[in-house]
Parts: C-alpha cells; sequence; structure tokens
C-alpha cells in the first residue's frame, strides 16, 4: 500500500480497563484479571473463571431505553467505537458519512439477550419475548448498532471466523480503506461470552482451564502444567484511515496496518493439523504482504491458547519460519492477564502491540514457570521489558484450524 492505512483512533473495553489510558497501565504491571464467575451459577461447569469487563455502565454513554433492546457485546462495542472517534478527533457533524464503514467480528454473537427471551417465552408464552430479540444477539448486531447510532452508510462488514473473526475484519477494513471504498473504518471486535449457555458451550470444546481453585493463575501458556485458556469478554475498536487524510487532518498515527497472512489446515472441523504447516504458510505470507523479511520483525504477540497442541504447533511453525532469526525477535502473549475474547481477541492484541510500540516495551506473558521442552522459547516471562518495537506480527488462531496473521508497523 503506498498511501498507508493508518491507526489514528483506539477504544478499549476489557477486564483490566475500560479506556486506553486504563488497559495499558494494568498490563505494564503484569498482574492476573481473571476473577470467578458469580454473575450466575457456574458452580457446576467445569471451567467458572474468566476475564470480566465490570461496571461497563459507568462508562457508558447511551441511553438506558438503548440498552435495554441491545445484547451487551453491542453495548461494548459502541462504548469501544464512541472512544475510538472521540480519540481519532472526527468531527461527526462535518464528515461524509457515506464513507464511512464498520468493520467489526465475533464468534458467537449476543447469547445474554438471546437465553434471557428464550427462558420468558417458554415461560410466558410468545407474549413474554422481547421484539428486540431477533436484531439483539445475531453476530452482525454491533456493526448494525454503531452505523445507526452515529448515521454512517459506508460499506461495512461483519465477519465471523472463530478466534480470527477480528483480524480478518480489521484486516479486510484495511484493504477497503487503500481501495478507496471508505474514507474512515471503525474495525475490531466485540464478544460477551460469560452467560449460562454460552459458557456451557465453550466448555464443550474442552480446551477451557478448569483450575478454579487458583484462577490468577489458570491461563499459563507454554508452562508445562497448562491445561487450556481462560475466557474473556469485551471490545476493542480502532479508526483506520489513509495516511494522507490523517495528516491532512493533523491527528497523531499510532501506526499502519501493513499486511495479512492466512490460511486453513483443511484437517478437521474443529481441530487443528497435528503439523505446522499451514500456520508457517500464514507467517510466510503475512512477511511477503507487508515487503517485509524476517529480520526485520521485532515483536510477534502470540496466540496463546495454552493447550499441549496449540502451544507446540505454534512454537514449532516459528522455529521453522524464523530460525535463527528469533534471537532478535521478542514474543509474548498479553492475553494470558485478561482472558482469551475468542473473535474479539485481535483486537485487543492489536491494542497492546501498538502501545507496546508507543513505550517501547514488550508485554509480558505471566504465569510462566515451568519450561515445556517443546516451547523452549523466549515468551518474555512474568515481566515486561524495554525494547523498541517497529514491525510486529500478530497471531491468530482459530477452531477447525483457521490462521491468519497481522502485520502492524509503528506510528510516530
Amino acid at each position: 500500500m503506498s498511501d498507508r492505512v493508518a491507526i489514528t483512533g483506539i477504544g478499549v473495553v476489557s477486564p483490566c480497563g475500560l479506556k486506553k489510558e486504563t488497559f495499558w497501565a494494568n498490563l505494564k504491571k503484569g498482574h492476573s484479571f481473571i476473577d470467578k464467575i458469580e454473575r450466575f451459577d457456574a458452580s457446576l461447569y467445569p471451567s467458572r473463571i474468566a476475564g470480566q469487563v465490570h461496571e461497563l455502565d459507568h462508562y457508558t454513554h447511551l441511553s438506558g431505553r438503548l440498552i435495554k433492546k441491545i445484547d451487551v457485546f453491542s453495548h461494548m462495542a459502541l462504548v469501544a467505537s464512541e472512544q475510538a472517534l472521540k480519540d481519532a478527533n472526527v468531527d461527526l457533524e462535518n464528515i461524509d458519512k457515506t464513507r464511512v464503514g464498520v468493520f467489526m467480528g465475533n464468534a458467537i454473537g449476543g447469547w445474554l439477550f438471546a437465553e434471557t427471551e428464550l427462558r420468558d417465552m417458554y415461560m410466558e408464552g410468545r407474549e413474554g419475548i422481547s421484539p428486540y430479540m431477533a436484531s439483539a444477539w445475531f453476530p452482525a448486531a454491533p456493526q448494525g448498532q454503531i452505523t445507526i447510532y452515529y448515521g454512517f452508510k459506508g460499506y461495512s462488514k461483519t465477519i465471523v471466523a472463530d478466534r480470527a473473526s477480528s483480524a480478518l475484519a480489521i484486516w479486510y477494513a484495511a484493504k477497503t480503506i487503500s481501495q478507496g471504498k471508505n474514507d474512515l473504518i471503525l474495525a475490531g471486535g466485540m464478544e460477551a461470552p460469560i452467560t449460562p449457555y454460552a459458557l456451557l458451550s465453550a466448555n464443550t470444546y474442552g480446551s477451557l482451564s478448569k483450575n478454579n481453585l487458583n484462577f490468577q493463575k489458570a491461563y499459563r501458556p507454554y508452562d508445562l502444567y497448562r491445561d487450556g485458556f481462560v475466557l474473556g469478554e469485551g471490545s476493542g475498536v480502532v479508526a483506520l484511515e489513509k495516511e494522507s487524510q490523517a495528516k491532512k487532518r493533523g491527528v497523531p498515527i499510532y501506526g499502519f496496518i501493513k499486511g495479512i497472512g492466512f490460511s486453513s489446515d483443511g484437517y478437521h472441523y474443529y481441530q487443528y493439523s497435528p503439523d505446522s504447516g499451514s500456520l508457517e504458510f500464514a507467517l510466510e505470507s503475512a512477511l511477503s504482504d507487508a515487503g517485509w523479511s524476517k529480520k526485520d520483525i521485532d515483536y510477534i504477540c502470540l496466540d496463546g491458547e495454552a493447550t499441549v497442541l496449540g502451544d507446540r504447533l505454534e512454537t514449532l511453525a516459528l522455529k521453522n519460519v524464523f530460525a535463527k532469526e528469533l534471537e532478535n525477535i521478542s514474543l509474548s502473549a498479553p492475553k494470558s492477564m485478561f482472558g482469551n475474547l475468542l473473535g474479539a481477541q485481535t483486537a485487543l492484541d492489536l491494542v497492546a502491540t501498538i502501545f507496546s510500540m508507543q513505550n517501547d516495551t514488550v508485554l509480558p506473558t505471566i504465569n510462566y514457570e515451568m519450561s515445556d521442552p517443546y516451547c523452549d522459547l523466549d515468551y518474555t516471562p512474568n515481566q515486561a521489558r524495554e525494547k523498541k518495537i517497529n514491525k510486529a506480527l500478530i497471531i491468530a488462531r482459530g477452531r477447525g484450524g483457521i490462521n491468519a496473521v497481522l502485520a502492524v508497523e509503528r506510528g510516530k
């Protein structure tokens, strides 16, 4: 892309902060933000811990009337979008809204609203169900609510690709900007899986940590005693526009979306392939798309599934692709501090990576205590480190062997 796609605004709703400053300050500390689930009775669930968003209503700009019509995943996305627009200094009164798009990703939709209304229907009959049920739960609802709230009428999309959803949404948005179809796009993801049915469904996957008693140490990617990832909820949104437009508007540029690599294992409908070839292809493709060599990479934000197979395959792919260059590349999985947000995870990984670049800091992978001989790289265990980061990759993997690798470059 000759006229680079710039990131000019950031919005965050996460377990470790409901605005960008708090999010970054808490991540630098290297503390866990995993809690017991207490908003409903989760005592019979195999995994009953999560990274949770508290006090969302204290940070909202929405009316109570609107909140009653939408699921919490749309609520979080609207809050993050408002932050991103303000951060990018967007003049909503004088912008051409036919040239503003919304590209969002999530994996499961909005289940709190759906579960509540379905319960009411079976208890009270058809009169007991809200007329907003049909529009509140489905995965494209947040995209629709954002466009309605602001009156945006540009080309927009919702991407559902398991844990790679927001990675693909962000890249699709960047491609749309570069092709001149939109002047500004809000891109990112949202997820709210901490509900009775959604949590039950996630537990059946078999990859969630069951370390419920020692919950702050439960999410431990690459550690010998890992037993799965911990769910998280939240939303991350960035404002994207061409570099030339951002400079014309006189707004700061956080960074640039430079490329993507993606692939599918083609092996099983929810399991990974037992070899790392497809992930290696995605890594190589991201480098090629960005026009970078392997020695250009300063940092890789890892997928960090914290399963035996997932972590070993990711480690093997990195070794095969980068070989000796890994000695100069920092690695970490900051999501170990706040949980895996499924379809929204890459959006939060992108925000964390951007702030790592801005602050010359590599965030840690926490709870790394015992080395697995098959996961023997330096994952920046437990404490942040100082390092200048100019170019970075962000890895996202989903069920069925979806692989996406986003290439990001430092801004001013």
